[in-house]
């Protein structure tokens, strides 16, 4: 069997259990068996030398090394993981690999979201494979599914639960009651969420996971800031609590869907999933991405979306693909992006809605209410009301409006003295939307 050599940038969760994995002698057999090949960790480059990374006997400390830069270009290294995250020297890092004919393997989604096509093109001139199923939804093969499995097929429409840390939190406060604010700390106290969490709770990270789904799916490039991003934190209790009242499951959902002839949408934002949905059934910090195709109809991939270990598991897989075609002498082909899309403003989308507003309980405010949803061509669906002492809750679901319409309404609701505030505005998923028969 021919040894591949193998560089690893970055060892933290992710890397740590894929050197585990390379490492381990009982492991190593079996990987040759299944891929042919056998695997040579040459060098690890780490920022801090001195920290303590595994306490397995076989975790090679000794390849431990501070230059990142050196490891790269080294005549012995074949194959370069990177795990680093961010753009520099992430980027630097990968071209300079690239560039000398080594395949990579990357779990960089912040990297491929605003690079991707460019370095795939690298890779595909120097001939050799650029890698990144762990990029998007952890262990769950969905890059690899809409790249190869996929191929031939026209998708639709994919919509994921991309993101755990987000998906903890609002499971926990479906089930639990909880505050957005309490939950969160919760999730950080488990680890589940990081110090500062706005990459995850501000939807960035969903967001450029979103841009890659979507340059697979639709064969063009999205770039990152034509996604439009919303988080979670503005997602309150009460509504958590009617949502599951009116039979629904606040999900913070990747869309990339298309919208008209050569015309796409791309966006992260919590919506209302009815809970005959399967989405609406992923709960705690695993991922779900559903995919929907002119031929193959409703496909739904779900497992563990983060954590060290099961990321590692994608991108060992993508390793050991990796180290096939090199030693086959060929390379998987670059995915095509290079289809004209246009990414529609959000405006321009429809969708149903639910909207909470307190009101000063007193009479006729109701057909007040009522009469701004008219002007800006709103449709009622359904009305609840709950007595709040001298205020109340009106609860309203809408049929499909613009976008547009509904900011409208929002702010000529917001102006209305009877209005003290409007609070939770979300889309609602409709229940014909993958729901199946």
């Amino acid at each position: 069997m021919r040894t591949v050599r193998v560089a690893v940038l970055g060892c933290g969760n992710v890397g740590t259990a894929l050197v585990e994995a390379l490492s381990d002698p009982e492991r190593a057999a079996e990987l040759a068996a299944r891929s042919g090949v056998v695997f040579e960790i040459v060098g690890i480059a780490v920022t801090d030398r001195d920290r303590v990374r595994s306490e397995k006997p076989w975790f090679p400390s000794e390849l431990l090394t501070d230059d990142a830069e050196s490891l790269v270009t080294r005549d012995d290294v074949d194959l370069v993981v990177e795990l680093i995250g961010g753009l520099e020297p992430a980027r630097s890092l990968i071209e300079a690999a690239l560039t000398r004919g080594r395949p990579v393997v990357s779990a960089n989604k912040a990297l491929l979201a605003e690079k991707g096509v460019e370095l795939s093109d690298m890779a595909m001139t120097h001939g050799v494979d650029l890698n990144f199923e762990a990029a998007v939804a952890g262990a769950i093969p969905v890059v690899r599914t809409l790249r190869e499995s996929l191929a031939g097929e026209r998708i639709t429409r994919v919509m994921g639960i991309v993101n755990g840390t987000t998906n903890f939190i609002l499971t926990k406060m479906a089930d639990e009651g909880g505050d957005y604010s309490a939950v969160l700390a919760e999730a950080q106290g488990l680890g589940l969420a990081e110090r500062d969490p706005t990459a995850d709770v501000e939807g960035f990270d969903a967001a450029s996971k979103a841009a890659i789904l979507a340059g697979l799916a639709f064969g063009c490039e999205v770039p990152l800031e034509k996604v439009h991003r919303e988080g979670i934190s503005s997602v309150r209790g009460v509504d958590v609590a009617f949502a599951t009242h009116l039979g629904f499951s606040i999900k913070l959902l990747a869309i990339a869907e298309g919208v008209g002839p050569g015309e796409i949408s791309v966006r992260v934002h919590p919506a209302m999933v009815p809970l005959r949905h399967p989405l609406a059934q992923v709960g705690g910090a695993f991922n779900a991405v559903f995919i929907e195709g002119e031929e193959v109809g409703s496909l739904m991939l779900y497992g563990q979306g983060a954590g060290g270990v099961p990321t590692a598991s994608a991108v060992l897989g993508d390793v050991i693909d990796a180290a096939r075609h090199l030693v086959s002498g060929v390379a998987a082909p670059a995915p095509v992006r290079t289809l004209e899309r246009v990414v529609v403003p959000l405006d321009d989308l429809r969708s149903a809605f639910y909207l909470s507003i307190d009101v000063f309980d007193r009479p006729g405010v109701l057909a007040v209410v009522a009469q701004v949803f008219g002007d800006h061509r709103i449709s009622i669906r359904l009305m609840e009301q709950v007595g709040l002492g001298d205020e109340a809750r009106l609860i309203f679901v809408t049929h499909e409006a613009t976008e547009r319409d509904m900011a409208a309404t929002i702010d000529a609701l917001a102006e209305l003295e009877v209005v003290e505030a409007v609070g939770g505005v979300l889309r609602v998923v409709s229940s014909s939307e993958g729901a199946g028969s």
